[in-house]
């Protein structure tokens, strides 16, 4: 094993701590953190939604209902994850955001930089977003650990041919890397596409079948 690629949400970092602060947070701050370069790409979104049969709300100047409708369907949008970085940013920069994870992780990225693995983020979340939440945990800035970031640009995480190009940006052979996620989609994915996996199971996160995939327990399984 070369490099380990991470999901967040459930994986690294507590379910929780998305939906019940940072999700909040970003709703919260929505209006005043909106720029025209975000109502642009907002709009964009927008348009595809209608061309694609969805019904959001009406579209405004200030598209606070569309950002909330995106929201309440966890929609993986491009255009709403960098608004929720931005706000994100805003939050941890005036202290009223602090990165969680899990106990076993600060010390499981540390074992494994030192054993030469090549270690890399993959979330639905914005690579700003990333950035922020391991840059500022109450164990210290994490980032130093890690030497990527992949988000919604690199593709869907259900889909094979996002990990064969992040495979290519590993510089190895996809076998040499091991995905380690908490949603068995991705799993799916990461193995069609060559990668060894590893279902992480959490306390608070969905029950899933694992099929064939190794099932953790905790970032000390992997040596």
């Amino acid at each position: 094993m070369k490099a380990i690629l991470l999901d967040i949400e459930g994986t690294t970092t507590p379910i929780t701590f998305v939906y019940d602060v940072l999700f909040p947070y970003a709703r919260a701050h929505i209006r005043e953190n909106l720029s025209a370069e975000d109502v642009a790409a907002l709009r964009v979104s927008y348009e595809t939604d209608l061309r694609n049969g969805f019904t959001p709300p009406a579209w405004s100047d200030a598209p606070v209902a569309y950002v909330e409708w995106l929201m309440d369907l966890d929609r993986k949008s491009t255009a709403l994850k960098n608004l929720q970085g931005k706000i994100w940013l805003s939050g941890y920069q005036h202290g009223a955001l602090c990165g969680e994870v899990y106990a076993d992780v600060p010390h499981a990225l540390e074992r494994w930089r030192q054993s030469g693995i090549d270690l890399r983020i993959y979330s639905s979340g914005s690579k700003l977003a990333q950035q922020l939440l391991f840059s500022s945990t109450r164990d210290g800035d994490l980032t130093r650990f890690l030497n990527g970031y992949f988000d919604t640009t690199t593709g869907p995480k259900v889909e094979s041919q996002s990990y064969v190009v992040i495979s290519l940006a590993f510089g190895c052979e996809p076998a040499d890397i091991l995905f380690i996620s908490d949603v068995v989609r991705e799993l799916d994915a990461a193995r069609s596409a060559g990668m060894a996996t590893a279902l992480c199971i959490r306390p608070g996160n969905p029950s899933q079948f694992p099929g064939t995939h190794r099932t953790i327990l905790s970032f000390d399984e992997i040596q």
